[in-house]
């Protein structure tokens, strides 16, 4: 593939992470389940892998491919990235639209079918000259079709917004586009184009019932889809690729669903989401803020948190093998299991493109933002986004705090000042609490072993050895210098120990005290065992069952859990 090619459509997967939570949040058709964002993400992800060849890269989309929007789009790329420069635009673009057709029985206009039909329409029409003339005028008629999906479903027209699918597509191409024709990325003013059509009317009730399905079975080698497909469920998506065929669909029963795709081939890979608890958390989302927060996802708070209290999260990248997606988009256990297993698991920031674009993005949507930054010890992300004020916010909207930390101590800050934002509508006294619980917040990580530490160069090797040798473990603490050496422990017994001995100093002295409990693979051992204890030691105490954040994880290693602690804080 070309290389301007390739950096476009990493620039295109990476504009959709920028944009995904807005996606997800106008997710209404074929359900309301709101993970059109993260399917888009997930399924896309194989495109930031700028090497390899088109067999392999068209592969690792069929792989990744999840819901109605990412398999659609996969199968759309199958004849996309066919085109080895722009002159073969109009051929891919036509020809993966004509697969992503064949892939669902029945196409909905109004969705992304529409948008691909106006990017071929457009794509012929506007002869791409070496100017780059012709992405204007096509990201024009891109623009229109996006806007007319509002009156083109009846389900749209209801919730008052365009179709994720759709939007998640100009968001795409937008960038991708552009970067073909040899421009420099720019920010896009997606709230300005489609003002009016990115929140969901008050009248509209998001309820869903049933399970959706994406699963990839190896069959015998053959093309045909076989027909009995059609009696499992609804909203179904397939498309053979050699031996493998990819099948998605939203059904009642998830095991009537799994013992008739047994018998049509070997199933090789399978998830499932709960279609009411994405119905629900949807329901959820939104919710107004005196001030608007965002974070960093190296602390430890989930995406489904997170939409819940409205907070935006950056996220840093885990790469697993050649397998990389933003941390929360993740399959924490897989992680873990690989670096068990000894694949190579590494983190890194997100590009600086897509930093901007998340700036951009909340200061379009909201008046002012508090963006809780991690410390700047531990990443650039405070530097990235003081230099983009810079040159972008003359009117100071976006406050930017050094928080020092990183971890649960930067997840339980976030929730805290999270939790008061929703609870009053003073935008200052959400900053001057910010302030008095980053001041308060503690963290304590425990280790089971000390050699994904050595592996990514934080101890030395040598150390490690001798460390879990003698069963000698450091707790560790973030703080804005970097890790501390907190205490050791021999064992599990040792660490609640010390887990327990810190409630009882202090200020954590408190029966308003906030805990929250962090795991990695082990939630049942941390719920049952520690917490069952400080709930009975402190009954008064509010307890959070968290994961760590999988940045955390991924230098820290299996069995490692953590607490974090915050004592009660008023906001006079």
């Amino acid at each position: 593939m070309h290389e301007r090619f390739a950096e476009a459509l990493a620039l295109g997967s990476e504009h959709i992470v920028a944009w995904a939570d807005v996606l997800d949040k106008i997710n209404v058709f074929p359900v309301p389940d709101g993970d059109t964002g993260r399917n888009l993400v997930i399924s896309l992800a194989p495109l930031k892998n700028k090497n390899g060849n088109l067999q392999d890269l068209i592969r690792a989309l069929l792989m990744n491919a999840r819901g109605n929007s990412g398999n659609i789009m996969a199968r759309f790329m199958s004849g996309f990235l066919t085109a080895n420069d722009l002159s073969g635009l109009p051929h891919s673009c036509r020809k993966g639209r004509d697969l992503a057709y064949q892939a669902m029985p029945d196409p909905k206009p109004g969705t992304m079918f529409t948008f691909f039909d106006v990017l071929v329409d457009s794509i012929e029409k506007n002869p791409q000259d070496p100017q780059g003339l012709w992405v204007e005028r096509v990201m024009e008629d891109l623009e229109e079709a996006v806007r007319l999906t509002a009156s083109q479903l009846e389900e749209l027209k209801r919730a008052g917004v365009v179709d994720a699918g759709a939007l998640g597509m100009y968001v795409f191409f937008d960038s991708c586009l552009k970067a073909m024709a040899g421009f420099e990325p720019t920010p896009v003013g997606i709230v300005e184009k489609f003002k009016g059509y990115l929140t969901l009317a008050d009248s509209f009730e998001a309820t869903t019932n049933g399970i959706c399905v994406d699963t990839l079975l190896k069959v015998d080698d053959r093309k045909a889809v076989p027909p009995e497909l059609s009696s499992l469920g609804e909203s179904i998506v397939t498309f053979a690729q050699g031996d493998f065929l990819k099948v998605h669909l939203h059904a009642g029963n998830s095991s009537e669903v799994r013992e008739m795709l047994s018998g049509i081939g070997q199933i090789v890979t399978w998830a499932e989401d709960d279609l009411a608890d994405q119905s629900r958390r949807l329901a959820r989302m939104g919710h107004k803020q005196a001030i608007h927060i965002m974070t960093d996802a190296a602390g430890s708070m989930t995406r489904p948190d997170a939409a819940e209290l409205n907070v935006t999260l950056l996220d840093s990248y885990v790469t697993v093998g050649e397998i990389c997606l933003p941390e929360t988009y993740h399959d924490t256990l897989f992680v873990l299991d690989a670096m068990r297993n000894g694949i190579k698991v590494s983190t890194s920031r997100p590009s600086v493109f897509e930093q901007r674009q998340h700036y951009q993005k909340v200061l379009s949507l909201y008046p002012r933002v508090l963006y809780l930054c991690v410390g700047s010890f531990y990443t650039g992300n405070y530097q990235a986004a003081m230099d983009w004020k810079k040159e972008y916010d003359p009117e100071d909207r976006l406050i930017v705090i050094d928080t020092g930390f990183a971890s649960g101590r930067l997840g339980l800050a976030a929730r805290a000042v999270a939790e008061f934002a929703l609870a009053t509508d003073d935008p200052e006294a959400v900053i001057i609490y910010a302030g008095r619980v980053i001041e308060q917040c503690r963290e304590y990580i425990f280790l089971e072993n000390l050699q994904y530490l050595a592996a990514g160069g934080r101890i030395s090797k040598t150390g490690a050895f001798f460390g879990d040798m003698l069963h000698v473990k450091p707790i560790l603490s973030p703080t804005p210098q970097g890790m501390v050496k907190a205490g050791t422990a021999r064992n599990a017994r040792d660490q609640i120990a010390f887990a327990l001995s810190c409630l009882e100093q202090g200020p954590f002295n408190d029966r308003n005290i906030v805990i929250m409990l962090e795991y990695t693979d082990n939630k049942d051992w941390v719920k049952e065992k520690v917490g069952r204890l400080m709930k009975e030691r402190y009954p008064e105490c509010r307890i959070i069952l968290q994961p760590v954040s999988l940045t955390s994880s991924a230098h820290m290693g299996p069995g490692t859990w953590g607490m974090a602690l915050l004592p009660g804080i008023t906001s006079d």
